[in-house]
């Protein structure tokens, strides 16, 4: 008996020992797969920059099972408590499809284009997505933003490019929002308030952000999940007021139509909507909750609560553009005013058009306005700190890196509200060339994303397959093509000067030389940090 008994002991230790081997052999292979989410050991983050501490991520809770703790593959099913909990990334992101530049565009595409531009802006919003689900992939399977990646990727003089560039391209972009928001509170002041006393007031809001930013990342959220509720039902009242034809936005939807006339707004439609600084914003924001980066079914699952969340983010940005869109492809296509429309004199139009009513139309178009302006402004100096703090590796205070941040806008911006005050005019061609510098931008935030996206050392199991890297670069050339083509249209009509074409000719061939060296840098070796981190993934214990 006590020989059968220890028999029975003997092979249940031999179980217990392969059961134990079967999981550190399980675990072995995830750290090996998996990319580290740590550059190189545990105290890097008191040594480099990193997009949100430890004690500032939302904890998911999970409940684990026999299944969850014995496999690292294992994706728990879908939850709708875990879904709100990863809640609230997207929906920052998605105020970039929303900010005054957007709004601009929009309202300028429905007076002159009418009702047939509607499926450009669907499936424009749509390659949108694409791009912005591939910056969380990143973000979420690296454990590292798109900036700080870039920093390590490249060699130091692209890397100050890359940085330079970006800057740029948020500078313009803050421009904008700020002057929407400054147009906004003179709308809703009645004129009292001039356009350079609205972009002191709109500044201010960067102070309002390390405020919110105090109590933890869900509050800031809520806030935009507010102003965002806002913009929704401005513009919903707005379209409820005009009356659109049912049957004309439909048709607008789903049956595409592009003429001669309209070429340039439908170009307009498709630059609007991917914003370069969004691109490193995305991939920053979702390392806010915290995930299991030794488990691949954890992280996979984060990926897929982030899919749906920013599909539905935009699908709630997608309608605010369409009632935009349509109120004003209602009331002005055809019309005389059309071409002369514009953000400054557009609340005025419309109170012509459409009347007081119970709560007058101008002032609905002022909150709109307003809600787009300010939450674009706080999110601009997010994406400022993420990619100022990621390229250049800087350990500042918060506050001090939002404050640099908002200078870098706020300086210009004011300059600009007291030349161009009086000037409608003025102000229109001023937008016309911050759409062109947010242009220029567009491929290196895009390529540097495809080439990252793409790397099996960098991504490990959750690199894209060949069929969607193939989507995903057609998709960035198509933009990259139709940005050019308003490029081209821009300085052809223009540039003037022998001298001045030079230096366009010049300045557009090293432009060229750049965004080739950028693609061929896809097949290149990774830099000296993935190369480190490739060989300790790879070694062998004890060699």
């Amino acid at each position: 008996m006590n020989s059968q008994t220890r028999v029975e002991e003997s092979s249940k230790e031999d179980a217990d020992n392969e059961k134990d081997k079967d999981n550190a052999a399980e675990e072995s292979e995830s750290k090996r797969l998996l990319p580290s989410q740590s550059p190189s050991s545990s105290s890097s983050d008191d040594e480099n920059e990193v997009a949100f501490e430890s004690r500032e991520k939302i904890v998911i809770v999970d409940v684990d099972t026999p299944e969850s703790v014995q496999n690292v593959d294992y994706v728990p099913p879908f939850s709708w408590k875990k879904l709100w909990l990863f809640t609230g990334p997207g929906f920052l992101m998605s105020i970039a499809f929303l900010d005054p530049g957007n709004l601009e565009g929009d309202l300028q595409a429905g007076a002159i284009a009418g009702y047939s531009l509607l499926w450009l802006l669907m499936w424009a919003t749509i390659m949108g997505l694409l791009i912005q689900l591939l910056s969380a992939r990143v973000g979420v399977a690296t454990g590292r933003h798109l900036a700080e990646l870039c920093r390590e990727e490249y060699p130091s003089w692209a890397r100050y490019v890359l940085w330079f560039m970006a800057e740029l391209a948020l500078i313009g972009a803050d421009i904008q929002e700020v002057i929407g928001s400054a147009i906004a509170i003179q709308i809703l002041s009645k004129g009292a308030l001039p356009l350079w006393a609205g972009v002191l007031i709109t500044a201010s809001d960067c102070f309002f952000f390390l405020f919110l930013e105090n109590y933890g990342v869900r509050k800031l959220e809520a806030v935009f999940a507010v102003l965002i509720a806002t913009m929704a039902l401005s513009f919903a009242w707005m379209f409820g007021d005009a009356k659109p034809s049912t049957s004309e936005l439909l048709m607008g939807i789903l049956v595409p139509r592009l003429s001669s006339k309209t070429i340039r707004q439908a170009v307009g439609v498709v630059g609007c909507v991917i914003m370069p600084h969004n691109v490193f914003l995305h991939s920053a924001l979702v390392q806010s909750r915290k995930i299991d980066p030794k488990r691949r079914g954890r992280v996979q699952e984060a990926i897929n609560y982030y899919s749906i969340e920013s599909s539905v983010a935009l699908l709630v940005s997608f309608m605010i553009n369409l009632f935009v869109t349509t109120v004003f492809a209602k009331g002005f296509y055809g019309t005389k005013q059309a071409n002369n429309i514009g953000l400054v004199n557009a609340g005025q139009y419309l109170q012509e058009k459409y009347g007081g009513g119970i709560f007058p139309i101008l002032y609905i178009w002022g909150i709109g306005l307003l809600a787009a302006g300010q939450s674009s402004t706080i999110t601009g100096t997010y994406a400022g700190q993420f990619i100022m703090g990621g390229f250049l590796n800087l350990r500042l205070k918060k506050w001090l890196r939002a404050l640099i941040t908002r200078s870098f806008a706020i300086v210009p911006t004011i300059i600009v509200a007291i030349v161009f005050n009086t000037s409608e005019a003025s102000l229109d061609i001023l937008n016309e060339w911050l759409n062109v510098l947010q242009s220029i931008q567009i491929p290196f935030a895009l390529i540097p994303l495809l080439t990252l996206v793409s790397k099996e050392q960098i991504m490990g199991p959750f690199r894209i397959g060949p069929t969607l890297e193939k989507l995903a670069w057609t998709v960035a050339a198509l933009v990259i093509i139709i940005n050019g083509y308003l490029l081209l249209d821009f300085f052809v009509s223009e540039v003037k000067g022998v001298l001045f074409g030079l230096f366009i000719c010049a300045w557009t061939a090293a432009y060229i030389a750049f965004i080739v060296y950028l693609v061929s840098r896809g097949g290149a070796l990774p830099s000296s940090w993935f190369s480190i981190e490739l060989s300790k993934r790879y070694s062998v214990p004890g060699s």
